[in-house]
């Protein structure tokens, strides 16, 4: 008997041991089940860039006929600009829904229960959600502006070359390299960290409330807007809610005076982190990521 149970205790010895799965994988596997459940995130955006390039290529053949060659140049640089800011507008609209919609979603089609029989923990789960907003479309977004510009600028140096002219002054007004570092520091500074408690009181609602996600997100806000109006006749809460939606002007002015991307512009990472709403707003995004964890933790469907 004890020579069996040597046997058996060795056989089970000399088995390799699974290796542990890394912290990690958990998070990164439930961000690519986002992908996969919500292909709005990156469909919508792409949709609003194809729509712009063929916009651009009929208003660059007007542009190439009917304007005189001083004008011609600044005409084709102005719609790359406006490109960038409905792109990032889209993704951060499509940011509010999904997030009203991330938590609240699973709850109503009643696949919260397949899910949290999954080995992955509710602050995972809630984490791999706010990444989307966060990190995923904020990428989206800038390689699908740089795509597109790049795309705007050689359908125009085509339809310049094709109509004899030269494309020198184009390339002059295009400070490509430039734009795209401006887009990026705007991207991180304001449609990240700036707009992070914004996803984060979306979020815990989406896991609060039992229906109409996006009145009981609205409501308190515009609630205390309008009892200070009544009361004081004052509207400090509703310019505060407005600067923060706006974006800080310490994260960097994206446009210019003209509707165009000023070249110009500082970048001044120093003034912005230390801007004393940064903090608060990290702060409340921290708080309403671990209440939604909690909060997830012990609803059901509804």
């Amino acid at each position: 008997m004890n020579t069996q149970a040597n046997a058996v205790s060795e056989s089970f010895g000399s088995q390799p041991i699974a290796a542990e799965v890394p912290a990690t994988q958990p998070l990164l596997w439930s961000v690519r089940r986002e992908l996969w459940e919500n292909r709005s995130i990156y469909i919508a955006p792409l949709a609003v860039s194809v729509v712009m390039v063929f916009g651009f290529l009929i208003a660059t053949i007007g542009h190439a006929m009917a304007m005189d060659p001083a004008r011609r140049a600044a005409a084709l640089a102005e719609p790359n600009n406006f490109a960038a800011l409905v792109i990032m507008g889209t993704a951060f609209i499509v940011g509010v829904f999904y997030s009203l919609e991330a938590l609240h979603g699973e709850r109503r089609d009643r696949s919260i229960l397949f899910w949290k029989s999954l080995p992955v923990s509710d602050l995972t789960t809630v984490l791999s959600k706010a990444i989307i907003p966060l990190v995923v479309l904020p990428f989206v977004s800038f390689a699908l502006t740089v795509a597109t510009q790049w795309i705007m600028l050689l359908l125009s140096t085509a339809v310049l070359l094709g109509s004899g002219l030269s494309i020198a002054p184009l390339w002059a007004h295009m400070p490509f390299f430039q734009m795209w570092l401006l887009l990026l520091y705007h991207l991180v500074t304001v449609h990240v960290l700036w707009y992070a408690p914004v996803y984060g009181w979306l979020l815990l609602v989406s896991g609060w409330a039992r229906r109409a996600a996006f009145l009981w997100a609205a409501l308190p806000w515009l609630a205390i807007g309008a009892v200070e109006k009544i009361a004081f006749n004052t509207t400090h809460f509703a310019a505060w809610v407005g600067y923060r939606f706006s974006g800080d002007t310490a994260g960097g002015s994206f446009m210019g005076d003209h509707g165009s991307m000023d070249p110009l512009m500082h970048l001044t990472p120093g003034k912005f982190l230390t801007t004393p709403g940064l903090w608060i707003g990290l702060a409340f995004f921290a708080a309403c990521i671990v209440a939604t964890a909690r909060l997830r933790r012990c609803q059901g469907p509804i």
